[in-house]
């Protein structure tokens, strides 16, 4: 098994993307990048403790690739966005790409760099390529929210205008 962690926004919209798919072992909502210990989901939201929201996701290479993962992460974001994504605002919420290799980091910048150049945003694509750090588990209730509360997860991705975006620009 292999990590991938990608920040995009708030992580109950970016879990299930990437939950179906065979080779995806787990993906687990977090925090990552920022300077304190052990935060809370009201530190994190705060601003205070420099993290974003993240997912984690452990995935058999050998059945689903980091180059496939890259693909579902950027159709996920609007990577011309510096202020948060969607109705999410502030640091927490900005996009990034946290890489664990350097391999990782090479399939990254490969792919933000074509996806630059494609044309398909008239605006520079400001999503980072970060080292990943210390990955802190989200408390239970924001693990596979989209399944424990499904009532809530459409109303809250129905206004956040994620969906929108993704039928312009990816569909």
């Amino acid at each position: 098994m292999e990590k991938a962690t990608f920040a995009g926004g708030c992580f109950w919209c970016m879990v299930k993307p990437f939950d179906t798919w065979d080779g995806i072992h787990k993906v687990t909502s977090g925090y990552m990048g920022g300077h304190v210990e052990n935060p809370t989901y009201e530190d994190v939201k705060k601003g205070t403790s420099g993290h974003l929201e993240v997912v984690e996701i452990q995935y058999d290479p050998t059945i689903f690739s980091y180059n496939e993962l890259l693909q579902i992460f950027w159709q996920q974001i609007d990577p011309t966005d510096a202020g948060g994504q969607f109705q999410d605002r502030g640091e927490s919420y900005k996009s990034a790409i946290f890489v664990h290799t350097d391999e990782q980091r090479e399939l990254a910048e490969q792919s933000k760099e074509q996806l630059a150049s494609s044309g398909k945003f008239s605006k520079p694509i400001v999503t980072e390529i970060r080292e990943a750090k210390i990955f802190y588990e989200a408390e239970d209730y924001h693990q596979d929210f989209y399944k424990k509360s499904p009532d809530h997860y459409k109303e809250d991705r129905a206004q956040s205008g994620r969906d929108e975006f993704i039928q312009k620009h990816w569909k």
